[in-house]
């Protein structure tokens, strides 16, 4: 078995009673990858990620982590002390401070005297709540409880971390503080598996993508070849004179594709197949045909739209 995956799962598949939330998955991710798991509601993101967290136990099928099949009839404490796992809906204890919330924990975890004291510290710097060390948890924000709920998952040191729509719910401020928290802990070597419904935040965050669809793992790559294999460029254009002039001219070249013209605006879109090279050629000889371009931008699909391209072949 390769140590070079942190998990590694064959065949795993969960049913209740007669639904089957999770159909014979097969999922590879890599030692100190972030690793982005998507799906809509219902796809068997939140059912994965609890057998993988020891939560749930599968129907069929194995789980490897670091190279050692996860056995459900075997405590196996140290296998299960790799693994930091936040749910979506994890409770707090409001009537706490957050020092004393996470000096609990970490007594579960049997840390004591100074190795304890030191390691609750350590956590709040991670997460940026150094400051709050005596506030009551109900005077925080939902932003400063999420991190303060990934600060308790720290606590034991775990080397993989299985986060379940962390992010939910945080306005864009929080969203950004947990981002360049979940950077740090990559960088410090951590792996991290992390589902959520906000795409942008994947695409900054995450080396690997898995996208899930009623129970299957219908994809699972690098991001970088998931853009090269389904996400096309695209241009769009403005120009001061006629848009149908525009469209003539860029309807000449052959490695632009469904032209169309945005209602209501000065702009034009079409599908792109070049390289940077052939579209500043491009963007030569329409200022030569004396086309008065306003704009002129070379972008690419993002992670929302493969996400739709591939859930419309799967319904289709």
């Amino acid at each position: 078995m390769s140590q070079d995956l942190a998990i590694r799962t064959h065949q795993l598949t969960k049913q209740f009673d007669r639904q089957i939330a999770v159909n014979d998955v097969d999922l590879q991710i890599k030692t100190g990858e972030v690793y982005g798991l998507i799906g809509p509601n219902g796809a068997g993101k939140t059912t994965l990620i609890r057998m993988l967290a020891t939560a749930e136990e599968p129907t069929v099928g194995e789980i490897y982590i670091n190279g050692e099949r996860l056995r459900q009839d075997h405590h196996q404490p140290h296998l299960k002390q790799y693994i930091g796992y936040l749910p979506d809906d994890y409770p707090l204890y409001d009537d706490l401070t957050v020092w004393d919330y996470l000096d609990y924990f970490a007594r579960l975890y049997h840390l004591r005297g100074k190795r304890r004291s030191r390691r609750l510290r350590e956590v709040l710097e991670i997460v940026e709540l150094t400051h709050k060390r005596k506030s009551q948890i109900t005077t925080l924000s939902r932003g400063m409880k999420q991190r303060l709920g990934l600060a308790r998952t720290l606590i034991h040191e775990p080397i993989l971390l299985l986060l379940d729509e962390p992010v939910s719910g945080l306005d864009p401020i929080a969203r950004q503080q947990f981002r360049s928290i979940i950077k740090t802990l990559q960088e410090a070597g951590m792996t991290i598996l992390i589902s959520s419904h906000v795409l942008s935040d994947l695409e900054e965050l995450c080396t690997s993508i898995g996208i899930m669809e009623l129970g299957f793992l219908v994809e699972s790559a690098p991001l970088k070849d998931l853009y090269g294999r389904l996400s096309r460029q695209r241009l769009l254009l403005s120009s001061r004179g006629d848009l149908n002039a525009l469209k003539t001219e860029l309807s000449r070249n052959p490695l632009v594709e469904d032209i169309q013209i945005l209602s209501d605006t000065q702009q034009i879109q079409a599908h792109y197949a070049g390289n940077p090279d052939e579209a500043a050629d491009l963007l030569r000889s329409l200022i030569t045909a004396g086309i008065p371009l306003d704009s002129f931008y070379r972008t690419q699909e993002d992670l929302e739209e493969i996400f739709f391209k591939i859930g419309h072949k799967q319904t289709s």
